[in-house]
């Protein structure tokens, strides 16, 4: 089934049915687009499909499809988020303490991955609305699986940045970015909660793969634990082919060619957006220092409390809280109106940095996790409602390739961070000066989202100002047209007098 196979029936065949009277149809469309271009039969049909014929099922088939994007979210981000415990196998595989960048070089490792997954959004985001989420998603675990099991056979940190840091998040970012866009062909009233849910897949497996990878690594190894988180891609690759599209897609006057438009390929329409411009923007601002903690904090806790240190209880905190976070934000954002959501990530990035702030402060071990338990909580936050976002700032058709630049715009940051991080240790002899600056972008990036809601809400004014202009402009040719009409003079063109 394709995406095109769902558009509803009663598309007009031609101009066939356009009305006898001469100009009727060229003022009507005066009247609704305000200028005189006639717009195609095919786009007033696509728009009322849209708007009128489709409706969500709200479940369904959708369950299963939510379940499959929650293992997504799982493997995908689980992997990423306990990078923590393979940085430390990594330093003693393939490094010695009296390396000066060590940190620094291992970091890139797993900061490369995580940014790689943002940084290929913007072409899966082409690619899935070519080929569609199924196809899109399916290519990409297996590409996922083919870069960690390649990165289980390496004996250095050089060809670990290719087939782990590059192959593997590629394929991982070809098979998340559809698990975000499946669910608003099912989802609608409902499209926060189930994004929550979705999203605390990543919470649960933070939870559950320090302790296992801790385990794994102890008795088998570096390379047969990769070779045992293959498996994690393998159930990812099956879950894809639940991704089963429903949403008509746009009509086109290139039917006949093989080439998609360049409108699909490159959608200009999300930018002119100004919300979204400002929430392209102040996202990445936010995020310099967010994945920081994900990465050094196991390192920073063997430094500041000794080698045996329970270090796996910090990210089962944080997974647990965001687990919390996703669900009880996701469930909050559906009775939030429009654009006001984004006032939850305003409030989540402000206590995530001000909380990567106190983790240099906290010199007891409870302390520590009283902040993981925060972050968390608002760590879930600001993931569950990207997707809801998204919606409200842009048209339904377009929010593939709104999440995908995003999420393109966000590697940059997400990426850099880390290894300044380790830079900045590597230097100094801890990681309080690190942590200190990981907290104040998202301080400035939260402080840039809150003119958003302001934005969106100018705009609808002006469009509701403009419609009733409108409104009223024909109201007053209708009256002067039967003025005309009753009128003798237009008549007979003779005086009564």
């Amino acid at each position: 089934m394709t995406e095109g196979n769902t558009v509803p029936e009663g598309e007009p065949a031609g101009n066939t049915e356009l009305p006898a009277q001469d100009g009727a149809m060229p003022e009507e469309e005066k009247k609704e687009n305000g200028d005189s271009k006639m717009s195609p039969p095919e786009k007033a049909a696509a728009a009322e499909a849209d708007e009128v014929g489709f409706v969500h099922p709200e479940g369904g088939w959708g369950w299963l499809v939510m379940l499959s994007a929650m293992w997504c979210n799982g493997a995908v981000f689980g992997i990423q988020n306990a990078f923590g415990i393979l940085f430390l196998s990594l330093l003693r595989e393939f490094g010695s303490e009296d390396d000066d960048d060590l940190r620094f070089r291992t970091a890139w490792v797993g900061s490369l991955s995580m940014g790689m997954i943002f940084f290929c959004s913007p072409i899966v985001s082409v690619f899935t609305d070519i080929l569609g989420c199924r196809v899109t998603a399916v290519g990409g675990a297996a590409v996922g699986l083919v870069g960690l099991l390649a990165s289980s056979f390496v004996t250095s940190l050089g060809p670990m940045y290719f087939t782990y840091g590059i192959v593997f998040a590629c394929g991982c970012s070809f098979a998340y970015q559809p698990s975000l866009v499946i669910l608003g062909h099912y989802f609608k009233k409902r499209l926060g909660l189930v994004n929550g849910i979705v999203t605390a897949g990543s919470s649960i497996f933070t939870i559950t793969l320090p302790f296992l990878l801790s385990g794994l690594l102890e008795k088998v190894g570096l390379q047969n634990t990769m070779r045992v988180l293959c498996i994690l891609m393998f159930v990812l690759m099956l879950a894809g082919f639940t991704y089963k599209p429903l949403l008509p897609v746009k009509p086109s006057n290139t039917r006949t060619s093989r080439c998609p438009p360049m409108s699909q390929i490159f959608n200009v329409n999300i930018w002119k957006s100004l919300g979204y411009r400002i929430w392209a923007f102040g996202i990445p601002a936010a995020l310099y220092g967010y994945f920081v903690p994900y990465v050094h904090l196991m390192k920073h806790v063997e430094e500041r409390f000794g080698m045996d240190a329970n270090k796996e209880v910090l990210l089962m905190c944080i997974g647990i809280t965001s687990c919390v976070g996703r669900l009880i934000f996701g469930r909050v954002a559906d009775y939030v109106n429009g654009a006001n959501k984004v006032y939850l990530q305003v409030s989540s990035f402000f206590v995530i940095g001000l909380m990567s702030m106190m983790i240099p402060l906290c010199n007891i071990f409870g302390g520590l996790i009283a902040v993981c338990l925060l972050m968390g909580l608002f760590d879930g936050c600001f993931i569950c409602i990207m997707a809801p976002i998204a919606f409200e700032l842009v048209e339904p058709q377009d929010v593939s390739q709104a999440i995908g630049f995003l999420l393109g715009l966000m590697s940059v940051p997400m990426t850099v961070g880390p290894p300044i991080a380790g830079f900045l240790r590597d230097r100094l002899g801890s990681y309080d000066v690190a942590f200190y600056l990981a907290g104040i972008p998202p301080i400035i990036g939260g402080a840039v989202l809150c003119l958003i809601p302001w934005v969106v809400a100018r705009r609808k004014r002006q469009e509701k100002e403009a419609d009733l202009s409108k409104e009223q402009g024909v109201t007053e040719k209708m009256i002067e047209g039967e003025k005309a009409q009753g009128d003798p003079l237009s008549k007979t063109g003779e005086s009564v007098l």
